[in-house]
């Protein structure tokens, strides 16, 4: 089942498209990559989603209804842009969020309490925000994020200003939300992050939606028939058919390494069969897309197409 669904979303500023006909799906309990370059449009629908802003045209339903005024309760968002009040104490200000968010002062206080010794941030409690690092700070606004449990999570670039290690608390966090049961919206630069998070992307590009699905096909249908072989043997010695182009290879010692690109439509096995009537294979792996790869190759597609 959806979660929530835009149908057909259109937005213009001046004139200007922020979005021009898009429309997404986002399935209960996954995590979905929303990307696309600066000025591409993402942040305009997730202003749409969190009702800071309405489309001017399309539909927006969650839970299967169309979405109301007061779904925003069930709704964790983490800006880019961190929010907090500089001069307020960390955990007065936790706790004002928090009830803020529906909860009770009794439960606020518990659900702090267990996330700010989970992130090791209660010495923290009584100090002023201005007082946090840039990575502190975050915590804290992620804890007042998932504090109230709300069934659609929101992260906009969470990992901005983090250090590997709390990166990959972070991370892990976000998993273990998923795995709780909470939908979650991911938006970020970062195409190494969307490969450990994400189940389903949508790319956004100049307004518009130029690429959506499961990140595994999606890596799948970009692949480009490339191949990297390790076998026992000189490499001048090998006979090759003209279908298959060589694009790299070394010789160290008595060993051979290759990256190769098959022209016919081939199965791995046929190709396997090849070199191994020629040459004992000691490793063999398709080499398929990062994400990264496929982000910059429809972007700049796409833009080619497009000017």
């Amino acid at each position: 089942m959806n979660l929530f669904e835009a149908r057909n979303i259109h937005k213009e500023y001046a004139r200007q498209k922020a979005l021009d006909n898009v429309s997404v799906n986002i399935k209960e309990g996954s995590v979905f990559g929303l990307l696309g370059p600066n000025g591409a449009g993402k942040t305009t629908l997730i202003r749409i989603i969190n009702q800071i802003t309405a489309p001017d045209s399309g539909e927006l339903f969650f839970e299967g209804r169309p979405l109301k005024a007061d779904d925003i309760q069930k709704v964790g968002y983490l800006p880019e842009e961190r929010g907090l009040y500089k001069k307020m104490k960390v955990g007065e200000q936790a706790l004002y969020l928090a009830q803020l968010k529906g909860l009770s002062r009794k439960d606020a206080l518990r659900g702090l309490k267990y996330w700010f010794e989970k992130f090791e941030i209660q010495p923290w409690w009584n100090k002023k925000v201005e007082e946090l690092s840039k990575g502190m700070a975050q915590k804290v606004q992620f804890v007042t994020t998932v504090i109230h449990k709300p069934k659609l999570l929101i992260f906009d670039e969470p990992f901005s200003g983090f250090d590997p290690i709390n990166t990959n608390l972070l991370k892990n966090e976000i998993l273990d939300l998923k795995k709780e049961g909470a939908t979650i919206i991911f938006s970020t630069h970062n195409m190494a992050s969307v490969e450990e998070i994400c189940d389903h992307i949508a790319l956004i590009n100049q307004s518009r939606k130029i690429l959506d699905g499961p990140v595994n096909e999606i890596k799948q249908t970009y692949k480009s028939h490339i191949f990297e072989l390790e076998f026992l043997g000189n490499l001048q010695l090998l006979k090759l058919p003209p279908s298959i182009r060589v694009l790299e290879s070394e010789q160290n010692g008595e060993t051979g390494k290759i990256r190769i690109q098959q022209q016919d439509n081939m199965t791995n096995n046929d190709l396997l069969k090849i070199f191994m009537n020629e040459t004992e294979v000691l490793s063999f792996r398709e080499i398929i897309p990062s994400m990264n790869e496929v982000f910059i190759q429809v972007v700049e597609q796409y833009n080619q197409k497009n000017h």
